[in-house]
């Protein structure tokens, strides 16, 4: 099983790129968030520069955000700078559309989008649909050398739901779910491949990653300690910003009503009443996203930390993630935070050599 890591994209990522590669990591995710993380692009160049061996992956591209022949096309150079490292990461949406105070888009765009870009990248001619027409659309003069659309690119789609993996293994992509508890990893996973195989697709192809987010606890240290809150809390943070704003966004999780954490969420739902604009919620709600604990959330407790991320001592993670390698996955991929990237790096990097 690899380990790779996601990082909340800034200017220098490739500081955080370049230690990883060296600690042996397999892949670098890099968020695609506007108005909160910096352009991808841009930092994912500067990393394949840096890098020789770590594949550079868009984790994760949402199809509104940016329109398909730019994403073919900044792909194409990507892969010019490092052939055969990049990756095309895509969803519907979570943070990326909410901090613009949209819904996720829908699977049948997201499936329209996928295939502009793939044949763009294949060298097609597409029809591609803007401004109220489809229009013919082609990468030209790809034989020039200024993008390289030799190298293929892998496409892989963070798919929470049942719908969702089910477009996943219909286009034979590589699939990201979420970390939960080891029964719904194995069913969720379970879905995924019987998908990927019903489409008729070779299943030697398929590639299963698990999103997550910890802390490598010390013997004796205390999950909502300075260190666990720091690296583990953000991540736990997550369903919270999620489940606070279901009633105007849906949510990625699912109904809160099965959520375990209800005092929790009772707490924090008062707090994110409290924000202003009232009509834009979001942009309090989002602030710190994956980075850093506000000070207002103060729900987040040893329990929620523990049950909602992958937080405990090496002994107990290693054990986790032996459970998560013989499930069948390929890859864990777990949340870097600004500012503790080389701590946890080398940490999780210990475990899995463990692992």
């Amino acid at each position: 099983m690899e380990l790779g890591l996601s990082l909340p994209t800034k200017a220098n990522s490739w500081e955080v790129c370049k230690r990883a590669e060296e600690l042996g990591y397999s892949r670098a995710w890099f968020y695609d968030t506007v108005l909160l993380n910096a352009e991808i692009f841009a930092a994912m160049g500067a990393a394949a520069m840096k890098t020789s061996r770590i594949k550079l992956c868009a984790g994760v591209i949402i199809p509104s955000n940016r329109i398909a022949p730019v994403t073919a096309s900044g792909l194409a150079t990507l892969n010019a700078l490092a052939p055969g490292r990049i990756v095309f990461g895509v969803s519907t949406g979570f943070t990326g559309r909410r901090t613009l105070g949209l819904k996720p888009v829908t699977l049948a765009r997201m499936e329209k989008y996928i295939a502009v870009v793939h044949g763009l990248l294949a060298g097609e001619t597409v029809d591609w649909d803007e401004e109220g027409a489809a229009r013919k659309i082609r990468l030209i003069d790809p034989e020039r050398g200024l993008v390289n659309v030799e190298d293929p690119i892998p496409t892989v789609l963070s798919a929470f739901g049942p719908r969702a993996r089910r477009l996943t293994g219909k286009l034979g992509a590589g699939w990201i779910g979420p970390a939960c508890w080891p029964e719904k990893e194995q069913a969720d996973l379970e879905d995924y491949r019987a998908v990927f195989g019903e489409f008729g697709h070779d299943m030697e192809d398929h590639h299963a990653i698990l999103g997550a987010g910890g802390c490598v606890l010390d013997e004796g240290e205390p999950a909502d300690g300075p260190r666990a809150m720091a690296h583990a809390g953000p991540f736990a943070a997550i369903a919270f910003h999620n489940l606070a704003e279901e009633e105007t966004f849906g949510s990625l999780f699912g109904s809160s009503d099965h959520f375990p954490f209800q005092e929790e969420l009772a707490a924090y739902r008062k707090v994110y009443e409290a924000y202003e604009p009232a009509d834009a919620r979001y942009l309090s709600n989002h602030r710190g996203h994956l980075m850093y604990v506000r000070p207002d959330e103060k729900h987040l407790n040893e329990r929620v930390i523990r049950g909602l991320s992958l937080t405990g001592t090496k002994a107990e993670l290693v054990e986790r993630l032996r459970g998560i390698r013989d499930a069948g996955y390929h890859q864990v991929m777990y949340h870097t935070m600004p500012g503790h990237e080389n701590e946890m790096l080398e940490r999780w990097a210990d475990v899995m050599e463990a692992v």
